[in-house]
């Protein structure tokens, strides 16, 4: 499999989430090898989308000629794309928005009824690629934080996506941490492997990922104090 990983990050290799990312992919290489490429993100030249929709209308090419172009191409070429960021005013950082935005010249301006909603039909085939995002936060847990980000996402990429979040994500860094990071990354390289395997992930392995690693309040004390 082909994976594309768009790490949102703006710390690059020094983030949080991309270590569970990174232990995610392991997972998969478990299961079987995987070709691999990651792109940080904030190191592209990707303009702000200026909504002229000429990409729409004129087969798919944009107008500002930064890199976005080729990564589009990268997109397509990939059977996987792993959105990996830390959670940002409870949705993606700044400079994986702005990918997200210029992704529009996959779609037309034409729209048809799917369900009860309206999409846009696409003038680039994606049928082959699906989509999965793993979200870190530095909140003691994953209830009222990680809902407007996996709701955007589920609505840019139906199709029921891979939606993997992890609350208290700052622990993955500290090495004295190691005593329950490390068990809860073996259950991020397990859903790795059973993704690879399966192609989904359960719903019970989900939520164990999902769960604090410590209690909350001890959590939010460890942080405040250092405050």
């Amino acid at each position: 499999m082909r994976i594309l990983v768009l790490n949102g990050s703006p710390k690059k290799e020094k983030s949080d989430t991309l270590l569970v990312t990174r232990a995610f992919l392991e997972g998969m290489n478990e299961a079987a090898r995987q070709d691999i490429e990651l792109i940080h993100v904030v190191d592209r030249h990707i303009e702000y989308c200026t909504g002229c929709f000429s990409c729409m209308r004129n087969g798919g090419t944009c107008m500002l000629g930064d890199d976005m172009g080729g990564i589009l191409e990268e997109i397509l070429r990939s059977d996987l794309l792993l959105w990996s960021f830390p959670l940002y005013c409870y949705g993606m950082p700044a400079p994986l928005k702005a990918l997200l935005d210029r992704t529009l010249p996959l779609s037309s301006m034409a729209m048809k009824k799917v369900g009860e909603r309206y999409e846009h039909v696409g003038q680039a085939d994606v049928s082959h690629l699906r989509c999965a995002m793993i979200c870190g936060c530095g909140f003691p847990n994953a209830k009222h934080n990680f809902e407007p980000a996996a709701a955007q996402f589920r609505l840019c990429f139906p199709g029921d996506p891979l939606i993997l979040t992890v609350p208290e994500c700052p622990m993955f860094g500290a090495p004295e941490a190691e005593a329950v990071t490390g068990p809860r990354l073996a259950l991020v390289r397990e859903a790795g492997r059973r993704f690879a395997s399966a192609g989904s992930v359960d719903e019970a392995l989900l939520k164990k990922i999902a769960s604090p690693m410590i209690p909350e309040e001890q959590y939010a004390a460890i942080v405040n104090a250092g405050v």
